[in-house]
């Protein structure tokens, strides 16, 4: 059995799992994920906890069935944390600032590079000097 498949996956508080008609639906505070099963996989939502399981030890069954619990637990830290990505920028003279949507990184350059942030993300609210 898969090491990463039979990791028991933990609901917090504020999350909802919902599984209808091959489809996993997880609803929290950032919004609402939903993901298509592979067949051959199943996904049982108990007490506080999803397991994810296999029908069979064929090997689309194995290889599906430690992803789809990887991608329910991304799911379920999606929508009750959220996703962060933490850029940290090694060596003399290299600089990043944040100019309204756009970082803007002194990298050694003759020119500055301009990189647009999506909406909604945090860029300055985590930045150190």
């Amino acid at each position: 059995m898969s090491r990463i498949g039979k990791v028991p996956i933990v609901i917090p508080a504020g999350v909802k799992v919902h599984v209808a008609d091959g489809v996993v639906r997880v609803n929290g505070p950032k919004g609402t994920l939903e993901h298509q099963l592979a067949a051959g996989v199943a996904v049982d939502v108990g007490d506080g906890t999803v397991q994810v399981g296999r029908a069979d030890d064929s090997r689309a069954a194995r290889s599906r069935h430690g992803l789809t619990q990887r991608l329910v637990a991304n799911m379920v830290q999606g929508v009750h944390t959220g996703f962060a990505q933490t850029l940290e920028i090694v060596g003399v003279g290299y600089r990043a600032e944040a100019r309204g949507q756009a970082l803007v990184f002194s990298l050694g350059y003759s020119h500055p590079i301009l990189f647009q942030l999506r909406r909604g993300s945090r860029h300055a609210s985590n930045a150190r000097p």
